[in-house]
């Protein structure tokens, strides 16, 4: 009976998201008709590839605005996302990109969220560039499987039939290959026969370096993992023309994106906070932390997953935490309308050792109390957000860097 209700209900509230999405355009004249507009979809890496291309074109001479789930942009103006949502709603949108046309921007970088997509928010907006960084296993049981999540992320390519830009050494590149496009830009590690190529990758407590087209490239972020994020970023200065010198200067000037590896104490044990919302992402961070760090010894505090989405992952979070790190705390992240003891005790089941603290305020405490010289304190899940999300709808402003300093 419910599913035969809830089948009746899906093509009804899509058709309302649909003409909420073309009402927003027509109140704001269709401003995407008059800037070249560049959507960046993806799992992990969305938001620091929109900061990279943002800052390249801006290198450039152009003037650009950009969204993300970190900021709103517009020629430098920033603003905080505080809507917990990557990709505004319809009629922000819509406003957002008629503000950057107004403020005589050339370009606009959009981070496109699959959720985004399900409910039409990337409608009547004239891509001219889409960008897909990497495809693995997020918000499945929204979409109702992986494949209506990669189907999903699939329609921002189906919209856009000027450049596609795809990392030839994701396993789903092939998908992405299936939409026609007038130019369609590889790049990749692996993958030798990629239009871009990285090589000499190296990756140290610095950043990461690599070599393309027999050029030398550095960028301070930490993490093997942003060398594709890099790589994306030069492929859409490809497609601009612009030089790699230009590229490269703005790589070595860039300033890490809030909440993405960020090294929030250095001495004398170090404190790094990171969004890290996917086993995928997990694996990453933790890896790059042992290997370019080296560690005494590992202590994470670990986001327990949003309520009422992605069950499936709390297990598989435990299990990667309990198999790097030495040290693992479980506590509180974004409870929603969900009982947060039974989030704890879901992530708790794929690592049986680990402490449950429900406060995350005094789980931090707690971790960075237990850090001695040479430890590395990795906190999790929330990255730069500035609410937490509990029962009744209500927000609580949060912080995990600006707590890490209190409590220390």
């Amino acid at each position: 009976m419910i599913k035969k209700i809830l089948l009746k209900i899906t093509p009804a509230v899509s058709l309302y998201h649909f003409l909420l999405s073309f009402l927003g355009s027509v109140i704001y004249r269709f401003p995407s008709k008059k800037i070249k507009v560049i959507g960046v979809t993806g799992t992990n890496g969305k938001s620091t590839t929109v900061y990279l291309i943002t800052a390249i074109l801006r290198e450039a001479g152009y003037s650009v605005a950009s969204t993300s789930s970190v900021s709103f942009d517009i020629n430098g103006n920033k603003e905080e996302n505080l809507l917990k949502m990557t990709m505004p709603g319809r009629m922000k949108i819509q406003r957002f990109l008629r503000q950057a046309v107004n403020n005589g921007c050339t370009h606009a970088v959009l981070e496109v969220s699959s959720e985004g997509i399900k409910q039409h928010r990337h409608r009547f907006i004239n891509f001219h560039t889409s960008v897909i960084t990497n495809l693995s296993k997020e918000h499945i049981e929204a979409h109702g499987g992986f494949k209506n999540y990669k189907k999903a992320k699939g329609k921002l390519f189906s919209s856009t039939k000027n450049i596609h830009i795809i990392n030839l050494d994701d396993k789903n590149s092939e998908y992405f290959f299936s939409f026609s496009a007038k130019k369609k830009i590889t790049y990749a590690v692996e993958q030798k026969n990629a239009d871009i190529v990285g090589s000499n990758v190296q990756s140290n407590n610095n950043g990461v370096s690599f070599v393309c087209e027999n050029e030398s490239f550095f960028l301070p972020f930490k993490g093997r993992f942003n060398v594709y994020n890099a790589l994306c970023a030069l492929s859409v200065a490809s497609s601009e023309e612009i030089s790699f010198n230009i590229v490269k200067k703005v790589f070595s000037e860039a300033i890490p994106v809030p909440g993405r590896m960020e090294e929030v104490i250095s001495t004398p044990y170090k404190v790094f906070v990171d969004y890290a919302v996917t086993p995928d992402t997990l694996k990453e961070v933790y890896g790059t932390l042992k290997k370019d760090f080296s560690p005494q010894k590992m202590i994470c505090v670990l986001g327990s997953c949003g309520g009422g989405r992605d069950k499936w992952k709390r297990p598989v979070m435990g299990e990667v935490a309990g198999a790097l790190c030495d040290k693992v705390i479980i506590t509180n992240e974004d409870p929603y309308n969900e009982n947060p003891l039974q989030i704890i005790d879901d992530v708790a089941s794929g690592v049986p050792k680990a402490e449950k603290i429900l406060d995350r305020r005094k789980a931090i405490k707690k971790a960075v109390a237990s850090a001695k010289k040479g430890d590395v304190v990795i906190i999790t899940g929330k990255g730069c957000e500035k609410w937490m999300c509990v029962s009744g709808g209500k927000k609580i402003p949060w912080d995990d860097c600006k707590i890490v300093k209190e409590v220390i």
